[in-house]
């Protein structure tokens, strides 16, 4: 017999062979929510005894209510600017608590957690002095973070306005990052806004895993140990090893840390993400030059009608002048015969030439 344990609704049936694909178009493009780490969250919750969590960065308050449902009986929300639906989500949970500060200075006004989740500011200042004061207050908790692999494992991203100071921060832009070329670009993970990105990746003091890694290297305690996880942009997991069922936890999630399925998948994911990036910007950009085109077009249809209409009155003139000339031609050969019959020729020649030069006037006038 077959057995899908544990996912075995997702994959459909002979009856319902479309459940995965609908399933699949319930999610969103680009899965981000520390929520889908859940299978982890448990078996930490199973080897951690965990009453008291601090969340650092609120995505709503039904994914803070995960670590409720799996038995904290306290989660305090760091979140300095939350949103209307923030707000409703952590006051539907009793047992959610807001702190509207920025960390890491809020972590001092929560009591000590079992679990910190950090998932706020994505780059190494801010890592780095929460995971400082995390190891030194809260020896005994288990710290979870998010977004240690790319984009921001080595390029920091500062959301804005950015309360860090100059000499925290590294040259940033708006443009993106992609997995196409090394360089920032308008067609990457861009922020409209709410972020800007590190010019340049590498480096000292650059990036969320940097700072990870810079955390543990200069604590005193050598028995924290670091289990990272290739998924959804990386979930990494500090615990200090000083219990069996800390060493157990350390076990558990070892297979996951060296799947090297999971790592290509997150590869193949963020590939071709960037791509639908990539192909929906030039997308705009080819709308936005036939737009342009279309616009010239219309600008020179509209000259090509004033052209046609100012050359259509300018023959209308011209014809209208072909027929005055035409009947004054007449009037003059009229006048001559009349006059050469009973004028001297001296005389009709000299209204003749007041004539003319009347005529040369008004063309000068005319032409003025």
């Amino acid at each position: 017999m077959t057995s899908h344990t544990g996912y075995g609704h997702l994959l459909g049936t002979r009856e319902d062979p479309h459940a995965q694909a609908c399933e699949a178009r319930s999610q969103p493009l680009l899965l981000h929510s520390m929520s889908v780490f859940r299978e982890f969250f448990e078996i930490i919750f199973v080897h951690h005894n965990i009453s008291t969590v601090v969340e650092v960065g609120v995505e709503s308050g039904q994914a803070s209510g995960l670590y409720t449902s799996l038995g904290a009986s306290a989660v305090y929300c760091i979140e300095p600017h939350p949103t209307e639906e923030i707000r409703a989500g952590i006051a539907a949970h009793q047992a959610l608590h807001l702190i509207e500060k920025p960390s890491p200075e809020a972590l001092a006004e929560a009591p000590i957690a079992d679990l910190y989740v950090l998932d706020g500011d994505h780059n190494y200042a801010v890592v780095r002095q929460e995971l400082d004061w995390i190891l030194t207050h809260a020896p005994d908790t288990v710290v979870v973070l998010h977004d240690l692999l790319w984009p921001c494992a080595r390029r920091d991203l500062y959301y804005e306005p950015s309360h860090l100071p100059a000499e925290a921060k590294h040259p940033a832009s708006h443009d993106g990052a992609t997995v196409w070329h090394d360089d920032l670009t308008p067609a990457g993970l861009v922020g409209l806004g709410a972020y800007t990105t590190a010019v340049h990746a590498g480096g000292e003091r650059n990036g969320v895993l940097t700072a990870v890694e810079d955390a543990i290297a200069h604590t005193a305690d050598k028995r924290w140990r670091f289990a990272l996880i290739p998924a959804v942009f990386g979930m990494g997991v500090l615990i200090r090893e000083t219990s069996s069922a800390a060493a157990d936890l350390v076990h558990r999630l070892r297979p996951y840390c060296q799947s090297h399925l999971l790592a290509t998948m997150e590869n193949n994911r963020i590939a071709l993400y960037t791509r639908v990036l990539q192909l929906q910007y030039e997308a705009v950009a080819h709308a936005d030059n036939t737009d342009r085109l279309a616009e010239g077009r219309l600008a020179q249809r509209q000259e090509i009608e004033r052209l046609e209409s100012a050359l259509s009155a300018a023959t209308a003139a011209h014809i209208a002048e072909k027929q005055r000339l035409h009947h004054e031609n007449a009037w003059l050969a009229q006048l001559l015969q009349e006059k050469s019959s009973l004028l001297p020729i001296g005389t009709v020649l000299a209204t003749l030439r007041q004539h003319a030069a009347a005529y040369l006037r008004k063309l000068q006038l005319r032409s003025r």
